[in-house]
């Protein structure tokens, strides 16, 4: 939001979708609530769908979806609650909605297709090594972190996957993207620059803005689902 001075943190999205009011009916594009977040063609949104069908002849970008309550289908994806996936840009796809269903949507709005299907988020796949944070910024100990890719936008700003470590600790640094992460194990506590501070755990879902400066601290394993929007000059 133009003129928004506030200091860029974390977010927890299960309280933020407990006190969001979307719309009583709509479908698919329009039963939703928006996340206030600086602008800029990323958003977080509540979709509350009791029920229904329909069908969307295409978004202008792509987006993740977690669902938190009921069931969701999405083209030939089907995803039951705390399930993942990401819905191309510009893919048409038939939906259908439990009565019920709440789910959490990250966008980038701009995009063209890198799938002509919904992808789904295997949190089952098998990972790969991947870089640990930099050394500069560690406090003790480098982990080993490791990485599986399931979603990369075309233009390379959205990336969607899943990903572990073991426990390190992080000095503050800026984060130059938003990330929404869901928590499949382990705990994480953040401080940000003005102090606040939180510990989210297993089953907990939260939003890292563009723009916060936060500190990493987990005393065990963690892995989590993650949607990253990070653009090309941040």
């Amino acid at each position: 939001m133009e003129g928004d001075t506030r200091v860029r943190s974390f977010v927890d999205l299960r309280a933020f979708a407990d006190t969001a009011h979307p719309p009583a009916t709509g479908d698919y594009r329009t039963a939703r609530a928006a996340l206030p977040l600086a602008g800029g063609p990323c958003g977080v949104d509540l979709l509350a769908l009791d029920g229904g069908t329909g069908t969307v002849d295409g978004l202008p970008g792509d987006e993740f979806v977690i669902v938190l309550a009921g069931s969701l289908r999405l083209g030939g994806v089907t995803l039951a609650a705390d399930a993942c996936a990401v819905v191309p840009a510009g893919v048409a796809f038939d939906w259908q909605a439990a009565p019920g269903t709440r789910a959490l949507t990250m966008r980038h709005a701009i995009g063209t297709a890198a799938a002509d299907t919904v992808v789904p988020i295997d949190t089952a796949a098998a990972l790969t090594p991947s870089n640990p944070p930099l050394a500069e910024l560690l406090v003790g100990p480098t982990p080993s972190c490791r990485n599986h890719t399931d979603y990369l936008s075309s233009d390379g700003v959205f990336i969607c996957g899943t990903w572990d470590s073991t426990p390190y600790h992080r000095t503050t640094m800026r984060y130059r993207h938003h990330e929404l992460m869901y928590l499949l194990q382990g705990s994480v506590t953040f401080v940000d620059e003005s102090g606040a501070s939180a510990t989210f755990s297993t089953g907990d879902i939260f939003l890292l803005e563009h723009g916060a400066q936060c500190s990493w601290d987990s005393k065990v394993d963690v892995k989590k689902v993650y949607a990253i929007w990070r653009p090309a000059v941040a």
